[in-house]
């Protein structure tokens, strides 16, 4: 019997499923860019916020506090407003995080003391938490089996491209010496015109128009956290999916963001107020060349992901955050180092965040697939809330070099995490 011919999988698509797919990478991109806006940004707000030179020790300890209630706040959003997306649909939940995350980044560039920068930072985190989990189910829900991995590593790069905005706005923007780091976060408020095109464009997903009126009859329930937990193999996949999410958000959020913060130490030790407009330049070139190498690095996951396995390709990805993060911070010596290194580093470890977006919606049903892809995604950023407070402490004690080098062991965790995940590849959703 001759076999079928396998689809490309961009084959079969329909404008509608390009619509949906522009539509969730641009509210993921615009959602990343607001994280990297507060990456860049950090610094220079800090030190006029706490009216301190950026060697003080109090700039890098209230970084990574303001770093920890952020990503404390992405947690809370990812959490209920995964639940929130399943009971209301993927596309109002979208409306309202991204309403959140970019209405309280524009509120970060009114802050007058860093207690109200943290407290914006919490609120724009629930909605940058809150974004992904409807997203992802979107794309997952709409696109075909065959076409689904791709699609969701496309809506995930598009992180990268995000983050290479921020790059954009800081050298523009915050590297000008009329502006700076205020017309940065005012920038971020943009996104919020995507609400329009969502609300016109954008229906829900057919599955879970049955899924809800499978609930309506009473035969389920949409986003119930208890099923997740009470049965065995959803417990499992939950598990295993906070387990490997904590370790990547630990290597991004932990350690990855601080290369800014790094390559300031190599080009302008001393902060010589000459070198800060320049320094910030090459600064934002190079955050955008880390985020070139992400943006390649999500993609070559889902590519690897088809033909060795999703486990496979966690265990490719974190092995090689191992080395290169290391690699990293020991050898950045100059402005060149920085763009080959931390390329390197963006590919490594970003790839991880494109096996996030592809594997999670495949480990749970439809009445629970936004639940557990945010409880998953976000809630491990309860555990990770440690990363960028320990790398302050680390910094502070033993310079940001060995504080990377320290942190990167986290890796290893998620080799032995992957004993107990199930394999996806070419499976169909649970329904």
């Amino acid at each position: 019997m001759e076999r079928e011919p396998k689809l490309k999988w961009y084959e079969g698509l329909t404008s509608y499923h390009w619509l949906v797919l522009v539509v969730a990478a641009l509210g993921w991109a615009f959602d990343t860019m607001d994280q990297w806006l507060y990456v860049l940004a950090r610094q220079p707000a800090l030190m006029e916020l706490l009216n301190a030179a950026p060697e003080d020790p109090k700039v890098a300890y209230h970084a990574g506090l303001v770093q920890a209630i952020f990503i404390f706040g992405w947690a809370t959003g990812g959490f209920l407003f995964g639940i929130v997306g399943d009971k209301w649909g993927r596309t109002k939940t979208m409306i309202v995080t991204i309403l959140l995350y970019a209405g309280f980044t524009g509120l970060s560039a009114l802050a007058q003391n860093w207690q109200q920068f943290a407290v914006f930072r919490f609120f724009a985190g629930l909605g940058v938490g809150g974004e992904f989990a409807a997203g992802a189910a979107l794309v997952a829900e709409v696109f075909p089996p065959h076409a689904r991995p791709m699609a969701l590593g496309i809506m995930q790069s598009a992180s990268a491209l995000g983050n290479m905005m921020a790059g954009f706005i800081n050298l523009t923007i915050g590297a000008h010496p009329d502006l700076g780091w205020r017309w940065v976060f005012g920038v971020g408020v943009l996104p919020a015109l995507l609400v329009f095109f969502i609300r016109l464009f954008v229906r829900e997903p057919e599955r879970w128009e049955h899924a809800r009126q499978a609930a309506l009859l009473g035969r389920t329930q949409l986003g119930n956290i208890a099923e997740m937990f009470g049965d065995p193999t959803w417990k499992r996949n939950t598990l295993v999916g906070v387990g490997l999410a904590a370790v990547g958000v630990i290597g991004f959020w932990g350690i990855g963001t601080w290369s800014p913060d790094l390559l300031r130490l190599v080009l302008n030790p001393q902060n010589l107020p000459e070198l800060r407009s320049t320094t910030e330049r090459m600064v934002s070139i190079a955050i955008m060349a880390q985020n070139f190498g992400a943006f390649f690095g999500i993609l070559s996951w889902a590519w690897l992901s088809e033909r060795i396995g999703r486990k496979g390709a966690f265990v490719a990805s974190f092995l090689s955050c191992f080395i290169v993060v290391p690699l990293t911070f020991f050898t950045t010596q100059s402005f060149l180092h920085a763009l080959i290194l931390f390329s390197l580093m963006g590919f490594f470890t970003t790839s991880l965040f494109g096996g996030y977006a592809v594997y999670f919606p495949e480990l749970f049903p439809t009445r629970l697939r936004a639940t557990g892809t945010g409880f998953c995604y976000n809630v491990a950023r309860y555990l990770a809330i440690a990363g960028p407070y320990t790398f302050g402490h680390l910094r502070a004690l033993f310079g940001i070099r060995m504080a990377g080098t320290i942190l990167s062991v986290i890796f290893l965790l998620g080799l032995v995490i992957l004993k107990f995940a199930p394999e996806t590849k070419n499976k169909p959703l649970p329904d």
